[in-house]
């Protein structure tokens, strides 16, 4: 069993920078593959990013590659997700999500913990 605590969200100006973070706790974490998926109003919950057990593996979205990073400190049992230049379409609510012990780029049916979200606004 693992709990999972999003913080970080907020709103920002098109171009700035969030960094989400999600701490875990349970026995398990650091054998759990961890992603962020976002969803918008309207619109399924999609993949964002991912990132395995060790750190050593990471997938992102076609959309964030390049603006956003995906990283882990097991000795802290939270996962971070590094957001810049960021763009009003990212909007959305950021779920962290624990999963298998690889990282694959999969949608929410791979995941099978999830925080309660955190929102992201980005104004023009």
């Amino acid at each position: 069993q693992v709990q999972l605590v999003e913080s970080g969200g907020g709103l920002v100006q098109a171009g700035g920078s969030l960094r989400l973070s999600c701490a875990a706790s349970g026995r398990t974490f650091r054998l759990n593959g961890m992603g962020w998926l976002r969803q918008s109003p309207g619109k399924e919950r999609e993949f964002v990013a991912a990132i395995d057990w060790s750190g050593g593996s990471t997938y992102y979205a076609d959309s964030v590659k390049g603006r956003f990073t995906i990283s882990r400190d097991n000795a802290k049992n939270t996962v971070y997700l590094q957001m810049n230049s960021l763009k009003p379409e990212d909007t959305a609510v950021y779920y962290c999500a624990a999963g298998p012990s690889g990282a694959a780029p999969s949608g929410a049916k791979r995941y099978d913990y999830w925080g309660q979200g955190t929102q992201v606004t980005v104004s023009t």
